[in-house]
Order: structure tokens, then sequence, then C-alpha cells
């Protein structure tokens, strides 16, 4: 039977990098449905979290809503519960790229849009792109939304 110390020894070595002596963390939300081929969030050893890709879907990858606002709602609130999962609050994240399909949509309704943002960011505005794209790989998307946090320990 291996004692503790073997066992933490263990999990330190498969945690570590020969660079840093840290490799990233994978971020998970508890609850959610396995990510497949990717990972939600990934935390560096410095602190940084890239948050991958998030559309409108919960965590069982059900869409709920049909329209931009509440796809985009939804995948706004999606990447507040990674960066929550990492340790940190929505005020860490420094950048969020968007890729819509529909400019004409988002133009339409920047009141929503704003309103929605606001449910789930606060005041806090990071550094943002947003690019209008052809398509996205989940073909009831009309958003998808990607961003890097700063989580400090």
């Amino acid at each position: 039977m291996m004692s503790a110390a073997v066992i933490q020894a263990a999990q330190a070595a498969a945690n570590s990098d020969e660079r840093t002596g840290v490799k990233p963390q994978i971020i998970h939300p508890e609850g959610w449905a396995k990510a497949l081929g990717y990972a939600n969030g990934m935390l560096m050893p410095d602190g940084t979290l890239h948050i991958g890709g998030q559309i409108g879907w919960t965590k069982d990858k059900v869409f709920m809503a049909k329209d931009f606002v509440g796809q985009m709602e939804q995948a706004l609130v999606n990447i507040a519960e990674i960066v929550r999962t990492a340790g940190g609050e929505v005020t860490d994240i420094g950048r969020l790229t968007w890729f819509i399909k529909d400019k004409t949509a988002y133009l339409a309704q920047q009141k929503e849009v704003g309103e929605a943002y606001r449910r789930v960011f606060g005041k806090h505005f990071p550094a943002m792109s947003m690019l209008v794209i052809n398509d996205l790989v989940e073909d009831e998307a009309l958003v998808e939304i990607e961003g890097t946090a700063y989580i400090s320990s």
C-alpha cells in the first residue's frame, strides 16, 4: 500500500513541467457536460486563464434560447462560471473576443444586448473585439465568445 507521501509525490510529478514546475490546469465547472476535444478553460501557472469559445447553450449542451440576445447572455454566464471555477471574478477578465453570425441582429438589438451584458458582467468592460463570421461549428449557435482573464493567487 502506498503512503500518503508517495501519492502526493506522484501527483506533484504528474502536475509538474520541467520548465516551470507546474502544468496548466484544466478548468471544467462542476456539473457541466464533458468537453470533448477541447477545454472550457485553461489556467496557466502564471495565473492567466484562457477561456475557450463559449456558445449559448447550458451546462448540459442544450440551447434554451433561439435568439441572439438569449444565446449571448448564456455564453457570458458560461464564461463567468469558468472564471469563478478558476477562483476569479468577472472583473478579472481582461479580454473578450466575440464571433457573431448576424451583424444586423446585433445592431438591431444593441439596447437588449447591453442590458443582458450588464446582468452578467455589471459595469466591467474588458478589451473586446467582435468579428462577423460566416458560420459556427454548432448549427444552432448564433454567437461564440472567448476570453482571457488573470487570476491572482
